[in-house]
This record gives C-alpha cells, structure tokens and sequence, in this order.
C-alpha cells in the first residue's frame, strides 16, 4: 500500500504547532509534500520566527509521518517565511519593513524601553531580522541600553545609515545630540523628528522594525497612528493600580485609531529577594491578566523586578544577550514569540498585489 500526500495531510492534521495550538494543515504550514514510494518528504514553513524550536517540530512532524503504514526515509523541512500584514487604512508600508510593533505604555517608568529592547533581541535570537526605533525624542535610551555610540552614516546626504549592535539595526536621536543636552522641542518639531527618524533611516529588509515610544498619549502617539503603518501595539504595564489606569487609556488610544492590540506584558511582577529568594509582589498581583479580561487581549506574559535585568540594560549588554540560557530571558522569547504569532495571523498586506490606478484628463 503505498502512501499519497493525502495521506501525509491527514497526519498532519493530528500534529498541533506548539506556538499556535493549530495543527500544521488547518494552520496552512504544510508545503512541498512530495511522496515516492515509501520516500516521503514536507516543508513546513511557520509564519514567525522560532529557530530555537525548529528541531522539536521537524522531531513531531517526523514521528507522525513514520508512523503511517508503508513509511520508509522521511524529510522533514522546517523554516520560517515572515510576511507583511495589514495596518491603519490609508497607509502604505515602509519600503524594506515588513511589520511595525508599536511597544507603549501609559505612564513612564514601568520598564516600557527595558521590554522593547529585549523583546527585539527576543526576536532576533529567533532568526528574524530586527531593529528599533526609539521614539522617545525627550528621553531617548535606547543608544545606552545596546551599548551603540557613535553617530550616523549618510550616503547620499538625504538619508542615514542605521547604528548596528548584537544584529539590530538601531536609530535613535540620541545619535545625533548630547547625552546631557535637553530636547527643549515643541510639538510640532518632535513629530517632525519622529517622521525623519523613521522614513529618512535606509532600513535593511527588516521583518519587525520595534517602535519604543513615549509614554502616554500626546503627538507622537497621534502622529504614529496617523502617518506611520503599524501592524500592532504591545502594552506595558507594572501591576500598581495607577500604572493600570493610564495603560487602560493607552490601550483604549490604540484601539480608536484602529491599531490593533497584541497583546500585555506586566512588567515588575514579583520581586524575588537576591539574599533568601523570597518572592514579594511589591506592586500588587493580577492586574495585567485583570486588564487583559476587561478588554479582551492576551496576557503576553509577566516578567520579575531584579536587579540583573537593570543592571545588564544599564551597562549596555540587555538581558537576551547577558543571559541568553538564563529563565528572564527564556520569559522574554517565550512573550516575542506570542507576538510574532499574533501578527502573523493578521490578515495579509495586499496593497503590493493591486496596481496604482492613475487617472488623467487628456
């Protein structure tokens, strides 16, 4: 009896993606199949990034493959092909960037550029290529966080050149001004300088460019929803009821600009004491996964207070690169790869397949 590639689809469809909980045939991963007698072999192609998990999928996919009667050599394929998804209507992407992932937060201090920064290193430690644009024009600091000096190339005297560290490509205004000076800059000229950074930056084939922005909700919120083609946002948040209260209005921003919602990450969860490892909740418990409820979005993850992870951020070296094995790091793949899930299962970007129609009046 030999096999066909209904066979092969069929047992598939019992093997579930571990990051989707779809199985690989409904989930559309299943590429390629090509059978010959008892030679089989598949491609599945996953729509994120998971390097780290490629060898425990091709392992599933396999053991179901050999165990269909008849079965003889078995090839199994795993990649990842990261696609462009739908934004704001009226927008066209950013030539060269596939996904913009907006990470904000309502109120400051609560660790929203500290999860930006490891969430792209998050990304790229997974096989996609990243960078970050750091929004904050008044406070920026993301130059100090991946350890980037150094100012910016230009080519062609119009466009810039993106700083490089640990496979990120990075702008940021701190670039280009003194760490000491401050950015005495009305609104008008702060949009301006996000609008530059963003579309004035020759990005390289990014499949995730990560925007650190401000906190709250004020221009270059309103600028980013208007003029800037974001695939989603992702809401950071401490547990303490008054950092609730403003994401709650950051979230509820995003939705009436009709970016869509990712997910939350609550940050500074619980504070584990470095002498006698005992775990205390400094600022109170369950209010992300509470908040995630009230609005119907996924509770992305919740990461510690320790003291490594603002040191490492402080001294350049972020968390994912300082302790890449460690279990903070684990949590910050374990919450990029739910985001790069999440986008990947947003609609398409169409707007490539359609012609331009232009209309003259001879």
């Amino acid at each position: 009896m030999s096999i066909t590639a209904e066979d092969v689809k069929a047992a598939l469809s019992k093997v579930l993606d571990p990051n989707t909980t779809k199985d690989f045939v409904s989930g559309k991963a299943v590429k390629n199949i090509k059978v010959d007698g008892g030679a089989v072999s598949v491609d599945i192609e996953l729509g994120y990034p998971a390097k780290s998990q490629f060898d425990a999928i091709r392992a599933s996919v396999a053991e179901a493959l050999r165990a269909l009667p008849g079965a003889g050599t078995v090839t199994v394929n795993v990649q990842s092909k990261i696609i462009s998804h739908t934004v704001q209507r009226g927008l066209k992407l950013l030539p060269n960037v596939k996904n913009i992932i907006a990470v904000a937060s309502g109120k400051g201090g609560v660790g929203k550029s500290t999860t930006a920064v490891n969430l792209a290193l998050a990304l790229a430690a997974e096989g996609a290529s990243v960078g970050v644009l750091d929004a904050d024009i008044y406070g920026p600091s993301q130059p100090m966080m991946l350890g980037v000096n150094g100012r910016p190339e230009t080519r062609d005297g119009k466009t810039m050149e993106p700083l490089e560290n640990y496979g990120l490509q990075v702008s940021s205004i701190g670039f280009m001004i003194d760490p000491d000076e401050p950015m005495v800059w009305r609104g008008p000229m702060v949009t301006q300088a996000l609008q530059q950074l963003l579309e004035q930056t020759n990005w390289r084939d990014l499949d995730y460019l990560i925007v650190d922005m401000p906190p709250g909700t004020g221009d270059i919120q309103l600028t980013l929803s208007q003029k800037v083609p974001v695939t989603g946002a992702v809401i950071v948040t401490t547990p303490q009821d008054i950092a609730l209260l403003d994401a709650r209005k950051g979230l509820r921003m995003f939705e009436k600009v009709g970016i869509p919602i990712l997910g939350i990450v609550e940050n500074m969860s619980t504070h584990i004491c470095s002498n006698c490892g005992h775990a205390e909740e400094i600022f109170g418990s369950g209010g992300g996964a509470k908040m995630c409820k009230d609005f119907g979005v996924e509770f992305l993850g919740a990461l510690p207070l320790t003291m490594a992870i603002r040191e490492q951020t402080d001294s350049g070296k972020p968390t994912v690169v300082a302790e890449p094995d460690g279990p903070v790091a684990a949590i910050y793949k374990d919450i990029a790869r739910k985001i790069a899930v999440q986008v990947s299962e947003k609609a398409k970007d169409m707007t490539s397949k359609f012609p331009s129609i232009v209309i003259k009046n001879d």
